[in-house]
C-alpha cells in the first residue's frame, strides 16, 4: 500500500535515492532507485529523479505495489473522457475533483471514478494517474491503460518531452511575453505552500499574453518544469496573481478603477482561474506528436466575457 513520510531535518539537502533508502530501510536502496525511475516513487506527489534533492517537510511517497491495489475503492464519479485508445485516457478534468485519495480525502477523487468505469486499472499503479493537476485546477489529464504506456509517459515527462500549455486569468498588465526561472521550495513560514526560494528546485516558465482586459489578462503559459503550484507561485510572485487563488492570492488583489459590479464578480470566483488547455507527446508506436487540446471551462469563460466589457 502507498506509505508517505515527510523528510526530517536532518535529512535535508540529501539526494532523494539516498533519503528513501533511509527511511524506507525495508527496501534496498538498488530497489528503491529503480522504483524512484518507474514513478513509484514520488516527491511532493511529483514524478522525481533519483539525483534530485530533497528539503525538510518535503513529502516521499512510495507505492511499490505492482499487484491489485485494495486501498482505493471504486465509487461511481462523474469525469469526462476526452479521448481514448488501448493504451491510454485523456480526461478533461473539471474543477473541484481531486486526483486521488490522500490525507483529508479517501473518496470521490478522479482514481476511484477511474477504478470504477475501468476495473482492469487496479493492476495500475495510483490507477494509472501518471501526472496531476491541483484540486480547482482543470483540463487535460493524460490516464495509462497498461504498465508499458505508462513506463513510457513517466519517461517521457522524466526527459521533460511532454509539452503542457495552459490559460491563466490574472490581474495585472503585460505586453509580449517573458521568461520565469526562479527556483521554487517549500515555504519556510506555511509548509503547506510553496515559494520562490533560492534554495529550492530549478523552475521555468514562459508566460505569453493571450489578451489584455484594462488591468487583467488572459495568459498563454508553457512549463518546462512540472514543480508543485509552480504556474501560481511563479505569476503571484512576479505580480500577476492568479483571479480566485486562495492560497497564492488570498486577499482577493483587485486592480484598481475596477467597477464595482466587476469587483464582486471576481471576488466570488470560486477557484483559481487556470486551465490545463494543452498537452503533447510522442506517441510511443507512431512516433509522431499527438497534441490534445479543450476549450475552458464555463466559469472561465464568463469571466473573460465580463472582463470584456471593460474594453
Amino acid at each position: 500500500m502507498i506509505e508517505i513520510k515527510k523528510v526530517p531535518k536532518e535529512l535535508t539537502k540529501n539526494r532523494l535515492d539516498k533519503t528513501s533508502s533511509i527511511l524506507f530501510d525495508d527496501f534496498s536502496r538498488t530497489q528503491l532507485k529503480k522504483w524512484i525511475l518507474d514513478g513509484r516513487i514520488r516527491l511532493n506527489g511529483e514524478i522525481a529523479q533519483p539525483k534530485d534533492i530533497v528539503f525538510e517537510a518535503d513529502e516521499i511517497e512510495i507505492d511499490p505495489i505492482s499487484e491489485t491495489r485494495v486501498d482505493w475503492q471504486p465509487e461511481d464519479i462523474l469525469f469526462d473522457v476526452f479521448y481514448e485508445c488501448d493504451d491510454y485516457l485523456v480526461i478533461n478534468k473539471r474543477p473541484g475533483l481531486i486526483m486521488h485519495p490522500g490525507a483529508g480525502c479517501k473518496s470521490g477523487t478522479l482514481a476511484n471514478g477511474l477504478l470504477y468505469r475501468y476495473p482492469e486499472l487496479t493492476k495500475i499503479p495510483r490507477a494509472g494517474i501518471v501526472h496531476r493537476l491541483d484540486k480547482d485546477t482543470s483540463g487535460v489529464v493524460v490516464v495509462a491503460k497498461n504498465d508499458k504506456f505508462r513506463n513510457y509517459f513517466v519517461t517521457q515527462l522524466q526527459n521533460r518531452s511532454v509539452k503542457k500549455i495552459y490559460k491563466a486569468i490574472v490581474v495585472g498588465s503585460m505586453i509580449g511575453s517573458f521568461t520565469i526561472k526562479d527556483p521554487i521550495g517549500r515555504d519556510k513560514n506555511n509548509r503547506t505552500k510553496m515559494s520562490v526560494n533560492q534554495n529550492g528546485k530549478e523552475a521555468e516558465t514562459f508566460v505569453k499574453l493571450e489578451r489584455g482586459f484594462s488591468n487583467y489578462s488572459l495568459l498563454n503559459i508553457s512549463i518546462l518544469t512540472g514543480r508543485t503550484h509552480q504556474i501560481r507561485v511563479h505569476l503571484s510572485y512576479n505580480k500577476l496573481p492568479i483571479i480566485g487563488d486562495k492560497t497564492y492570492n488570498p486577499s482577493g488583489y483587485i486592480a484598481k478603477k475596477t467597477l464595482p459590479k466587476l469587483a464582486d464578480f471576481i471576488r466570488k470566483f470560486p477557484r483559481q482561474a487556470l486551465h490545463a488547455s494543452s498537452l503533447s507527446f510522442q506517441d510511443e508506436n507512431t512516433k509522431k506528436d499527438v497534441t490534445f487540446d479543450v476549450e475552458m471551462p464555463k466559469d472561465m469563460k464568463r469571466l473573460v466575457n465580463e472582463l470584456k466589457k471593460t474594453l
